[in-house]
């Protein structure tokens, strides 16, 4: 499936991201938010299953952890503020209605900028930033029969949902992916929300649409696409709808509002309801809860507390340890990750510390990356047994010449594997590196038997077959033998 749309067209796409928020107790009480692997039900209280008579109160720390993310996305911080009753019919919604935000959020006006698909930088502008509510979630079952039912869990309901609003300013798939990637970065770095997709702490919705190319006018219509959950998914579901819309533009098709929802395994958006079966919201006051003043004196505290984020992280690695600007950028993408970077070049105590943080970053951004892929874990999984001294060992031993980078390789899958030292892995299975002359000149004497073309070809002129002979030695030894000695030995025996 083609990514480009034809240059009649571009695409116009908005983001709407709702982040969880990392708080002990819910939205608007003391029940707690560990549902996450609870029995269902079982983390619930008067106040988030809508019991008569229950007041809502509400919680600072979400209140908080709102202003420094709008604070973090250049948004101004409204003094004035309240909460709103957001009223539609679900099951999962036990009330009737949402306590959200409608027209005084805690922040707007704000923007993240990413890197453009054609080169340069692009400024997607942040409508708001605005707290809510989580709901419940339905679980649909199916008897003996092959009737299906629905159950209601509403331990997730009331946990602190903060919704980030962006305006309709990306371009396209990668520039929307970039965007969340950058966006649950900066969640990370300030700790106020986990930022997993796979446990439903970080969910994106999409509005898409497509307009002339040149134009700066917002089309006239938009579809908005649900059940994201993964960056993958969000990069493959507007592909396609790019996609659909494009061919049904080119045939004169007349693009129908809706919301479509993204099947990832038929890899298809499909529709769930027109625009005509939309719910009014009938947003009003929230009448339990008073509205809030956000006093300026709060917001400075706030922000002069921040810490350092993905943007000026990435710039300090740069002009700290010589790090490019694609290595630090993807370290820093992940605060686990920058942290690891860090720890381990911080241990090493190297006297050059640029070149042990350039070694550092191209390990893990190599083969501890390609370990983890396979794996499908994490930097800051509890499952990844490599730590940053880890790391700073294995960097030692090759820094020594104690061992190959062949070796090396070896030595960090066993580390990975079984969580055991490198020191440990190379002395248990004498991995050590053979540099010793006379300990190789039986080797190469070995090689040059076997291969008397290439010796032939060498003595004729051809320099490269040195490098064939290089290769069948350090295959012989399994990668043990240190290159340079190797062909000096070589050099030395061909020489007489």
């Amino acid at each position: 499936m083609s990514t480009t749309t034809p240059t009649e067209y571009e695409p116009v796409i908005g983001l709407e991201v709702h982040a969880q928020l990392l708080t002990q107790s819910k939205m608007f009480s003391r029940c707690p938010t560990d549902y996450q692997g609870a029995e269902p039900n079982s983390r619930v209280d008067p106040v988030s299953l809508g019991l008569p008579g229950a007041l809502p109160a509400i919680n600072g720390l979400a209140v908080e952890h709102t202003i420094m993310t709008g604070l973090s996305l250049n948004c101004r911080i409204n003094e004035h503020t309240k909460f709103d009753r957001k009223n539609y019919p679900y099951p999962d919604l036990v009330k009737g209605y949402q306590i959200s935000q409608y027209d005084l959020p805690i922040a707007s006006n704000g923007w993240l900028e990413v890197e453009a698909e054609e080169g340069g930088v692009r400024r997607a502008g942040v409508t708001r930033v605005h707290l809510e509510e989580d709901t419940g979630k339905l679980l649909h079952r199916s008897d003996e029969s092959g009737s299906t039912y629905s159950l209601v869990d509403f331990n997730r309901s009331g946990v602190p949902l903060m919704e980030i609003v962006g305006d309709p300013d990306l371009r396209s798939p990668e520039e929307a992916r970039r965007y969340l990637v950058k966006l649950r970065a900066i969640l990370q770095y300030l700790g106020v929300s986990t930022g997993s997709m796979e446990e439903g702490s970080f969910r994106c919705d999409a509005n898409v649409s497509l307009r002339p190319k040149g134009s700066t006018d917002l089309p006239p219509t938009k579809v908005e696409v649900k059940n994201m959950n993964s960056f993958r998914s969000v990069h493959r579901a507007l592909v396609f709808e790019i996609d659909r819309q494009t061919k049904a533009m080119l045939s004169g098709e007349r693009i129908v509002q809706e919301t479509r929802g993204w099947n990832e395994t038929r890899a298809v958006t499909v529709s769930q309801r027109s625009k005509e079966e939309a719910h009014d919201y009938r947003y009003l006051p929230e009448p339990d809860l008073p509205p809030m003043m956000l006093a300026p004196s709060w917001v400075q505290e706030i922000k002069a507390g921040l810490p350092e984020l993905p943007d000026s992280r990435s710039r300090r690695f740069q002009d700290q340890y010589g790090l490019s600007i694609y290595d630090s950028e993807q370290i820093t993408s992940s605060k686990t990750m920058a942290d690891f970077f860090e720890e381990s070049v911080r241990v090493s105590g190297a006297v050059d510390e640029q070149a042990r943080a350039k070694g550092t970053a191209n390990w893990m951004l190599g083969e501890l990356s390609r370990l983890m892929n396979e794996a499908g874990v994490e930097i800051g999984d509890s499952q990844l047994r490599v730590s940053p001294s880890h790391l700073s060992e294995l960097l030692d031993l090759i820094d020594a010449k104690t061992i190959t980078g062949n070796i090396a390789k070896e030595v960090l899958e066993e580390t990975f594997e079984g969580g055991r030292s490198p020191k440990a892995v190379v002395e248990e299975k004498g991995l050590t590196q053979i540099s010793a002359a006379d300990t190789m000149l039986p080797i190469v004497e070995e090689v040059l038997a076997g291969n008397e073309k290439a010796v032939a070809d060498y003595r004729a002129g051809k320099d490269t077959a040195i490098k064939f002979l290089v290769g069948q030695v350090m295959k012989v030894t399994k990668g043990r033998a240190n290159p340079g000695t190797v062909t000096e030995v070589l050099k030395e025996r061909l020489g007489e």
